[in-house]
């Protein structure tokens, strides 16, 4: 059996443009994740990273090139791996409880084992007050907090992560990375993660997947190795962060540039 969780070998994308011509948009793409990691896929818009995504949760197929999860051969969307996106998905007409509980209806677990699962994972991500609340009755972050507890209480293998944080203001950003990795840490999920964020990217991540347009392509692949949880302002996040910029061919952001 393969030491990887996620393989992706030699794998091309190709869409039809609007005049009906074939178009790369992905090219080449091999990665591997190891189970348990937590991989950021970073870049500008355009470059791919969602249809990434997109081909190794098997919503969409390859052109060219193979990808599997558990040396099983990705072909279509497994149970196990569970999406989140920018939009929430809430249901508005149910409760917080009642959208925690509603991956696990379709399970054969009695109703009062799917309560005490739901309120394991709301009381997690720090929503327990709130559990007869309305999506329309919460902020961004705490929807969000809510489908990541809907995204846990099933169980997943995987969770894919496409930008979910993206449309939050900074600080609750923060506080939301913040919970991500607290969360990951007392689970072990393989999370593989869309951002085109570079502090985002270093901050959460094990390992930066760097991805450049057009087509997409894996430019670099950028180590994390500093001890959770990170501290914004070291030298050595500076120096990861710096290093990526470099990858992008920007002006590096040094400490001396936030001197008052």
């Amino acid at each position: 059996m393969s030491k990887f969780k996620i393989a992706v070998n030699g794998v091309n994308k190709e869409f039809a443009n609007r005049q009906g011509q074939m178009q790369l948009v992905l090219d080449t793409i091999n990665l591997k994740v190891k189970e348990g990691e937590f991989v950021s896929l970073l870049g500008p818009s355009g470059c791919g990273k969602s249809t990434l995504l997109s081909l190794i949760s098997g919503f969409t197929g390859p052109t060219a090139g193979e990808i599997f999860i558990d040396d099983q051969k990705v072909e279509q969307p497994n149970s196990k791996h569970v999406t989140l996106f920018q939009e929430y998905g809430l249901f508005p007409w149910r409760s917080v409880l009642g959208n925690v509980e509603f991956g696990l209806e379709s399970s054969d677990i009695p109703k009062h084992q799917r309560r005490e699962v739901a309120l394991k994972f709301i009381e997690m991500v720090g929503l327990i007050e709130f559990v007869n609340k309305h999506p329309q009755e919460l902020s961004g972050g705490m929807k969000q907090r809510v489908a990541l507890a809907r995204a846990l209480a099933v169980n997943p293998d995987i969770i894919f992560m496409d930008e979910p944080f993206g449309a939050l203001d900074a600080l609750t950003r923060y506080n939301m990375q913040e919970e991500l990795v607290r969360i990951w840490r007392e689970t072990s999920k393989t999370i593989l993660f869309v951002t085109h964020d570079i502090d985002e990217a270093v901050y959460l991540s094990d390992r930066v997947v760097i991805m450049t347009p057009y087509p997409g392509r894996i430019k670099s692949v950028i180590e994390v190795p500093l001890p959770r949880l990170r501290d914004r302002t070291n030298y050595d996040f500076a120096r990861i962060r710096n290093a990526i910029f470099e990858e992008f061919s920007l002006k590096p952001v040094l400490q001396e540039d936030f001197a008052i």
